[in-house]
């Protein structure tokens, strides 16, 4: 028998559709959690376990006070390439016809067997910003150990997860704790740097690692163990993760003392003046003006000092 036509309505196809609904249950849902946060608030049990875990974690006595100028560089060098992976990531992901492609010469420190393969231009650029990225996260846990300043972002006691459900009622019910970065990150946030640094961006760097060409290919126990169907699984969803991370991490920044924030992150200091404003401005230019200039006719020639470069 013919199939019958649809009877769902022609407004029901509209591109518009879709992202409206998602928006209006997403609203929905956040109503329905800060209602029920604000309710759980209200109730003597809960009350009296946030006034037990305010939601800051127990920190041992020699933790540093404060962010050290290092950190403020290294954490615009990370933003800085999260950023550019993250497009060129997606270009990668989603281009079909690349406009230029890269091949490594063969000559130097680094020379292989095989003759090397020819990679789009696109895939050079994520590649060559992983290596950086890398670079920077290997200085950044470097300093962060041989400082003190780990006590700051790995917990140190088990009260750090009594302390990070009371911050996420606190911030559910939409009355959000007291912050001082300076000292002392809430517990949520110390458990959220922890994860980001020392499992997520290990993680995108194995998967990344796996699916490159640097992973032998000629190691069948290797491979067979650690599949490049696995890495390609797991490699996208960290991403998201990533952009997800940051766009939490810059609203809260911005919504809990914006000037205050961006001292501690790029200025170095505790106080309230704009200059850490005018750093974080300043980088954003920097961000937006390489995400601009991340096209074929400005990577070519750099491109082409690492190898060779070809349109097809």
């Amino acid at each position: 028998m013919p199939s019958s036509p649809s009877t769902a309505p022609a407004w029901t196809k509209a591109p518009w559709f879709k992202p409206v609904v998602i928006a209006v249950a997403a609203i929905v849902v956040l109503a329905i959690v800060v209602l029920l946060a604000k309710w759980l608030r209200s109730t003597t049990g809960v009350s009296q376990f946030i006034a037990t875990y305010p939601g800051h974690a127990t920190l041992p006595g020699d933790t540093p006070t404060g962010l050290p100028a290092w950190l403020n560089w290294s954490h615009f060098f990370n933003m800085f390439f999260i950023v550019l992976i993250v497009r060129s990531g997606l270009q990668v992901r989603y281009t079909t016809r690349p406009q230029g492609y890269w091949k490594r010469n063969n000559k130097g420190l680094v020379k292989t067997k095989g003759q090397p393969k020819k990679i789009s231009l696109d895939l050079w650029f994520h590649l060559s910003l992983d290596v950086l990225w890398v670079l920077n996260g290997l200085i950044y846990v470097i300093l962060l150990f041989s400082t003190g300043q780990w006590k700051r972002v790995v917990p140190t006691s088990w009260d750090v997860f009594p302390h990070a459900v009371s911050v996420a009622i606190q911030y559910a019910s939409l009355d959000w704790p007291l912050e001082d970065g300076w000292v002392n990150y809430n517990a949520l946030q110390l458990l959220a740097y922890f994860v980001t640094v020392f499992i997520a961006a290990p993680l995108a760097i194995l998967t990344g690692l796996r699916m490159s060409g640097a992973w032998p290919a000629k190691a069948p126990r290797l491979n067979k163990a650690y599949p490049i169907e696995a890495a390609r699984r797991m490699h996208f969803p960290i991403a998201i993760y990533f952009v997800a991370f940051v766009i939490v991490h810059v609203f809260l920044v911005l919504t809990t003392g914006a000037l205050r924030n961006l001292n501690h992150m790029f200025a170095a200091n505790d106080g309230e003046s704009w200059l850490g404003f005018a750093f974080f401005a300043a980088a954003v230019v920097v961000i937006v003006a390489a995400w601009f200039l991340a096209r074929p006719l400005f990577l070519r020639p750099v491109a082409s000092l690492m190898g060779s470069v070809t349109r097809n």
